[in-house]
């Protein structure tokens, strides 16, 4: 097995910082869970959650970040590298915004930093699994050179999988 530098857990572009989870972002983070529409998870279980983050990111080198406008100081949403469906050879980016927070740019510009900060741990290859139904997703994806590799179908639908190769 490789191994890997650890990845920056302190990302900045021109209009957001991405940095670690704090015990603090819960009822934010809660809320942004919430817009799925399945209820609002408890305060107490998302703090538990971020704990759950925070070491999964001692073990692994490679982190779900909290995402911040810079001017605005709020949070927005979250975009890292997670294990999720792949391995932690070939790590997924997983992205997530409020609603308010859609089609201005966001996500793709969280998503390049933590791009960037891929290739700093020598990784050779990024996956990311979206819904077949989540086009503005995708789009970010496809902007940064993420090709589909195939559709698999999951309890809850169509599960688009993406990959791109690092230099």
């Amino acid at each position: 097995m490789a191994t890997y530098e650890t990845m920056p857990f302190h990302l900045e572009t021109e209009r957001l910082i991405l940095r670690p989870w704090a015990e603090s972002d819960a009822a934010d983070f809660s809320a942004l869970l919430a817009e799925r529409g399945n209820g609002t998870p408890p305060v107490e279980r998302i703090r538990k959650s971020i704990a759950d983050l925070l070491a999964a990111t001692e073990t692994t080198g490679i982190a779900l970040l909290p995402i911040e406008r810079r001017e605005e100081g709020d949070f927005i949403g979250y975009c890292g590298l997670i294990i999720g469906r792949t391995t932690l050879e070939e790590p997924e980016i997983a992205y997530e915004l409020f609603r308010h927070a859609h089609g201005r740019g966001y996500a793709t510009e969280a998503a390049g930093a933590v791009l960037e900060a891929a290739v700093a741990t020598g990784r050779k290859r990024l996956w990311s699994t979206v819904g077949t139904w989540n086009a503005p997703s995708l789009r970010v994806l496809e902007k940064h050179g993420f090709e589909r590799d195939h559709v698999s179908t999951e309890d809850n639908g169509e599960v688009v999988w993406l990959t791109r190769s690092l230099p």
